[in-house]
């Protein structure tokens, strides 16, 4: 390929050119230079080297055997949480207290690695290992705690103190697809441990979201035996109604757990779910839909529930309980917290029987009282009851898998 350059000169200096060009062309000389294109650069490296020539080759990939050694990596990370307010000088001062040598810019770049390079950062690594492990907290986290403390509550930020206290739900419009029609997205997170289940429906009424919490969400909770005491939703009309008429709010009475709604026209309230939204958006149907033609929900929703596995199992999150493990992970490490919970509501709900051989009976004497009526939700019985009430086929689809 050759390219044309244009070089102004003087008139009286012709150099090595003709006087009979000069004169004709007096104040620009014309110079043709070959110029290889990025194209013919690339095509002679794959025939001189392969594709292993076009492989990038920078100083800027991590060499393992340059990083600071484990230990004091270790050990960074946990003095990070033993004293999130301090800075990387002084961490590395107070370090070198202790014999352990690395530089500022060293720390720094160990809480890069480990996700905290921020002060709020360190302090939900601190909150969610105070939370997990129960230790003794020094005056100075203390102090530190109770300053986010206020600047959450100024913010307005949502409060979850084990698994179970809060799930979060809401719909998400994943597209028109060609033959199927709209599609759209039941979404329910735990918002402390950041567990996610998603069903796929064809509209948006009270009852799909009420089948997402009967098929879906219910269950996971009953088998690690734990309730679900409170639900977070917007203000749409699959989720707010009359509950005389309105399938959703009945069966959350059913199931006897309490309704929160967002704040009007503020969907960042419900940030947990939207954030969702996004991650499963840039790392789910963005590619799928490129890579297959789906003709059905039921095609769709087993490649959701694939990468659904992935995300809550595989997946390291960086939740504000999490700390960089799954949210499988994370709710397997804090079930404890939910069962003492449960522990301290039985024993201060729990009703003394008179002593009797004989079992009571109702106000009308048709059927027997439990020997035990105050159980998690003040009905009885270990785990949370399961009222299954029928839905049509028209509205679920036949995956039903959890």
């Amino acid at each position: 390929m050759l390219r044309i350059y244009c070089i102004p000169v003087p008139e009286n200096t012709v150099g090595n050119v003709p006087k009979n060009t000069v004169q004709d062309f007096p104040i620009f000389t014309v110079f043709l230079i070959p110029v290889y294109n990025t194209f013919y650069r690339y095509r002679e490296l794959v025939e001189t080297g392969g594709e292993l020539a076009l492989q990038e080759i920078s100083r800027r990939k991590p060499i393992i055997k340059n990083r600071i050694e484990q230990e004091i990596e270790d050990r960074v990370v946990s003095f990070a949480t033993e004293n999130p307010a301090f800075g990387q000088v002084r961490v590395c001062n107070e370090l070198k207290k202790e014999g352990v040598f690395v530089s500022p810019s060293g720390v720094r770049s160990i809480w890069l690695r480990n996700d905290l390079e921020t002060f709020r950062k360190r302090l939900k690594a601190l909150e969610a290992k105070v939370a997990q492990e129960g230790i003794v907290l020094t005056e100075a986290q203390v102090v530190a705690l109770e300053k986010a403390k206020e600047e959450k509550v100024a913010r307005g930020e949502i409060e979850t103190y084990h698994p179970g206290y809060l799930g979060a739900q809401d719909t998400y419009y994943v597209g028109n697809i060609k033959g199927v029609g709209r599609i759209y997205q039941q979404t329910f997170i735990d918002t402390y441990t950041k567990v996610a289940t998603v069903k796929l429906y064809d509209r948006k009424v009270a009852l799909v979201a009420a089948d997402m919490l009967n098929d879906r969400v219910i269950p996971l909770y009953d088998q690690y035996g734990i309730p679900l005491m409170r639900v977070l939703t917007d203000r749409g009309t699959e989720y707010c109604g009359a509950r005389e008429h309105h399938e959703y709010q009945l069966y959350l009475a059913i199931e006897d757990i309490d309704h929160t709604k967002t704040k009007a026209r503020s969907p960042q309230t419900n940030g947990i779910c939207e954030r969702f939204h996004r991650t499963m958006q840039e790392e789910f149907y963005a590619t799928a839909f490129r890579k297959k033609i789906y003709k059905t929900i039921e095609e769709l929703q087993i490649d959701v529930d694939i990468w659904l596995k992935y995300y809550n199992n595989e997946r390291p999150h960086s939740g504000k309980y999490c700390y960089g493990k799954t949210p499988m992970q994370t709710w397997k490490d804090s079930l404890h917290l939910t069962k003492e919970k449960l522990l301290d509501t039985l024993n201060q709900n729990f009703v003394s029987l008179t002593p009797s051989n004989e079992e009571e009976t109702g106000a009308a004497g048709e059927q027997l009282v439990r020997n035990n009526p105050t159980g998690w939700n003040g009905r009885g019985g270990e785990n949370t009851p399961s009222y299954h009430f029928p839905i049509p086929v028209s509205y679920v689809s036949k995956n039903s898998n959890p």
